[in-house]
């Protein structure tokens, strides 16, 4: 995709990597840029075009769409973590995060979908972790709701396909951003970067893009069996 004559659509774009992808996007020239958030109030980038969107209001999604005629680059960039834990956290933590990253994002495509197939085509950015494949207590409910967004970029990616709009999914670990601050920054990596990374993979049609050596490692022990992905299981019997 031509990104300098792209007018993208970033959800979540008032801060973390969301705010970094706009900004590159920016920097390469694209036409527009929208920053889709909750609060617009929010968006402090010059040159971006802030939009009311709130990702888990099917109402608000809608009314996105309509505002944002033009867009042919669509970022599901928008998330929480709530490290809910499956047998005894909060079900409605688990819900939220499902919600969010799942049935959010793919409200979100499903609306701009046929607003980029009227502009003659483009493309949609996932973002995607390391948590898509290998799940973890701590982060039990982003685990399953990751999993379940990288099972939907998978099927649209296919569904999408004759209509011109390329799917790519970016996998990466921790981030130097606000939802990882808690981790040690010997751990993360620059999000200015993974936005540059990203768009390159959007750029050159790439299916995915897998940003970090967490990720990769996470890609390479698929096929290795369980007890390589967690080694802390109970050996077999």
């Amino acid at each position: 995709m031509d990104i300098q004559n792209a007018v993208a659509l970033v959800t979540g774009a008032n801060r973390g990597l969301g705010r970094h992808l706009a900004e590159e996007l920016l920097k390469r020239g694209a036409r527009k840029v929208y920053a889709g958030v909750r609060r617009p109030a929010s968006v402090d980038l010059p040159g971006v075009v802030p939009l009311q969107m709130d990702i888990t209001d099917p109402a608000s999604v809608a009314q996105a769409a309509k505002g944002a005629p033009d867009t042919t680059l669509l970022i599901n960039n928008a998330g929480i973590s709530t490290h809910v834990g499956l047998i005894d956290g909060d079900i409605a933590d688990i819900r939220r995060e499902m919600e969010t990253h799942f049935f959010g994002s793919l409200d979100v495509a499903r609306a701009f979908a046929p607003v980029i197939t009227a502009n003659g085509g483009g493309a949609i950015l996932n973002i995607l972790s390391v948590l898509s494949w290998v799940h973890y207590p701590a982060y039990g409910g982003y685990s399953a709701a990751k999993a379940a967004e990288l099972a939907m970029t998978n099927v649209i990616r296919q569904e999408l396909a004759p209509a011109g709009i390329d799917v790519t999914a970016l996998h990466v670990g921790y981030m130097d951003t606000d939802m990882a601050d808690y981790v040690d920054g010997s751990d993360k990596v620059d999000p200015a970067w993974v936005a540059s990374l990203a768009l390159d993979g959007v750029q050159a049609r790439a299916l995915e893009v897998v940003a970090d050596d967490k990720s990769r490692n996470a890609r390479a022990a698929l096929s290795g069996g369980l007890d390589q992905l967690y080694p802390g299981l109970p050996a077999a019997r």
